[in-house]
């Protein structure tokens, strides 16, 4: 009798713990009550009105922007493109149930195209669709709290001012606002931006993400309309453009100073200056295709690239002028004083120059004379008959005599012969009678050494005036390869140098 009791005990607990059992797998299958809930909810539900209990009160909806790439930044159309979310928040009266009337059933999905959503834009769009967010589902729990997270590729427009380009940072807004709601029915709020999983950009670095709420009141109508405004701020990254753009134009304004190093005898200094002027133009059409064709500021690189052009471009005017300096024409005049005091004597103890051949010294002529002068009374003038010069004219012949009265030995003559001494007058007679027929030749002989020696001091002369002008060539060369370096120096550092983040582009990019 008691075993039966203690077997209908058992089986009477074993049937409770079934149902129990039973009854909890059943609940746990949500299909049932999510079909009910749907059908309940959805039943005399309208998308078209204001999910609020008071009609006089405005909906609250909170707004979030979670940024996860900037993919890019066009500065020729001034175009943000972005890949963002945004998260908003706002609770609907009208879909709360009571969860333990649905037992498992803690949140609902529906397509934003069946309940109402707000009409949440972006201002400033640049999409051929202007919406271009992808319509995802709400999620709504028990409570009413709606949850919204429509993914979307955002192209909006950006003033992108190009001033200090490449050491750029700029600042793009994202305006967010209801279209057809004013601040009355929809009391948008904000957000602090989500950039927890952004994924960085080679050309831009992300600075920050601040948001603004601002209320704006138009002519048409008394009620505000409120708006969210986030500003990407976002610094360029100049690797890029230092290595391509920067670097070669300096390397190139080291090329156009070397025009000036280059002798003019060499014939290709108007060539290297003008090679090096294509080049730099080549470069400033490079920037001129990446700049948007704007009038209301000047790149920082076009600036630099502008001065390094002039410095070019003058370098190849004052070769022109070296050059004409350095094969100047002797015969079209000396130089001005004024040329040689500023030239030859300021700027070259100013530059330590020195002109060729300044400290040699002449070598210095001596000639010995002897003694005894032959004078022309001590010639004895003989006339060799029958021998005649190529031109035709007599040629004497010269000898010193001793005593116009001795008598000269001749070995050929015999002892006793006797040999006549002629007279003093007859000597003089002779030889004035020399010297009178040899007058003609002696004057033509001068005459042309005259003329050599003329020519010869002409040429000196010439030469002289060359070497003048050619110092003061050289001069202009080195005067304008000290003025030029200082110039393209002092412009690269002070153009460069004058963007605001120039130090940390430099620290954090070329580092």
């Amino acid at each position: 009798m008691l075993t039966e009791k203690c077997l209908a005990f058992v089986y009477s607990a074993l049937y409770l713990w079934s149902s129990l059992f039973l009854s909890l797998f059943k609940v746990s299958q949500q299909g049932e009550s999510q079909r009910r809930l749907y059908r309940e909810l959805l039943r005399n539900y309208s998308r078209l009105e204001r999910p609020v209990v008071n009609d006089s009160q405005p909906l609250v909806v909170e707004l979030r922007l979670s940024l996860l790439q900037i993919i890019d930044v066009d500065e020729k159309n001034q175009v943000l493109i972005t890949n963002a979310w945004l998260q908003m928040y706002w609770v609907d009266a009208y879909l709360s149930w009571d969860q333990y009337k649905y037992p498992g059933v803690q949140n609902l999905r529906f397509p934003a195209d069946q309940i109402w959503v707000p009409d949440i834009l972006l201002y400033n769009s640049a999409d051929e669709r202007f919406d271009a967010t992808f319509h995802t589902n709400v999620l709504v729990n028990y409570s009413g709290s709606c949850q919204y997270i429509p993914p979307g590729i955002l192209k909006s427009t950006c003033y992108i001012d190009v001033r200090w380009f490449p050491f750029d940072v700029q600042k793009c807004n994202l305006k967010f606002g209801s279209w057809t709601h004013s601040g009355w029915l929809i009391d948008l709020q904000m957000l602090e931006a989500d950039i927890s999983n952004y994924i960085s950009n080679g050309e831009w670095d992300l600075v920050g993400v601040p948001g603004k709420r601002n209320e704006m009141y138009y002519e048409c109508c008394k009620e505000p309309y409120p708006d969210v405004t986030y500003t990407i701020t976002m610094r360029r990254r100049t690797l890029y453009y230092g290595l391509n753009l920067l670097i070669p134009c300096v390397l190139i304004s080291g090329l156009a100073l070397l025009v000036f190093l280059l002798p003019a005898d060499s014939g290709e200094k108007i060539s290297l200056g003008i090679t090096v002027l294509l080049s730099l133009t080549v470069f400033m059409l490079l920037v001129a295709e990446i700049m948007p064709a704007t009038s209301d500021s000047v790149p920082l690189i076009a600036q630099y690239f502008a001065s390094i052009m002039v410095i070019v471009g003058l370098s190849v005017v004052v070769t022109v002028l070296v050059l004409q300096f350095h094969h100047h024409d002797p015969q079209a005049g000396k130089m001005p004083k004024w040329v040689r005091v500023i030239l030859l004597n300021w700027c070259a103890w100013f530059l330590r120059m020195k002109k060729p051949g300044e400290n040699i010294k002449p070598l210095s002529c001596k000639y010995s004379y002897s003694k005894h002068q032959l004078s022309v009374s001590s010639l004895d003038v003989n006339v060799l008959p029958g021998h005649q010069s190529s031109n035709g004219n007599t040629i004497y012949s010269y000898h010193a005599v001793e005593s116009p009265c001795c008598p000269q030995q001749n070995d050929l003559g015999s002892k006793g012969a006797k040999m006549t001494c002629p007279l003093a007058e007859d000597i003089e007679l002779v030889q004035k009678k020399a010297l009178m027929d040899t007058l003609p030749v002696i004057v033509k002989i001068l005459e042309e050494v005259q003329f050599i020696a003329m020519r010869f001091r002409k040429q000196d002369e010439g030469e002289e005036i060359c070497s003048e002008w050619k110092f003061a060539a050289a001069v202009i060369d080195r005067l304008c390869l000290v003025a030029f370096t200082l110039f393209a120096i002092i412009c690269t550092f002070t153009i460069l140098m004058s963007a605001p983040n120039f130090i940390e582009a430099v620290s954090k990019d070329f580092a």
